[in-house]
């Protein structure tokens, strides 16, 4: 295969900036999700009838209840926002091509 002159295939790919906050923002989105399922557990214990976890906080069916909706808010946001840094980190990888010279999947 013949390459032009002026082709430089390092021109197809942006140098981007470093992805080092979106490593840190899916590090904490990972401690928020483990605190949510630590949180949603501790939860769930309580409303199944073992010792609380938690001391006075969740001693009562409707505390523990509490705790498990607030752990698995916190999980879903943890998720959510992980799965967010991702995406991003990654979006800056593409080429810089128009979409019309891309194969068509379909």
């Amino acid at each position: 295969m013949k390459l032009s002159d002026g082709f430089d295939a390092r021109r197809l790919r942006p140098k981007g900036q470093s992805n080092w906050r979106f490593r840190f923002g899916a590090a904490f989105a990972a401690l928020l999700a483990m605190c949510g399922v630590l949180l949603a557990m501790a939860g769930a214990a309580s409303l199944l009838g073992r010792p609380p976890a938690l001391g006075e906080l969740n001693a009562s069916p409707l505390g523990s209840a509490i705790i498990l909706a607030v752990g698995l808010f916190v999980l879903y946001i943890g998720v959510w926002l992980w799965r967010r840094c991702r995406r991003r980190s990654r979006q800056s990888r593409e080429l810089n091509m128009s979409p019309h010279l891309m194969k068509k999947h379909d």
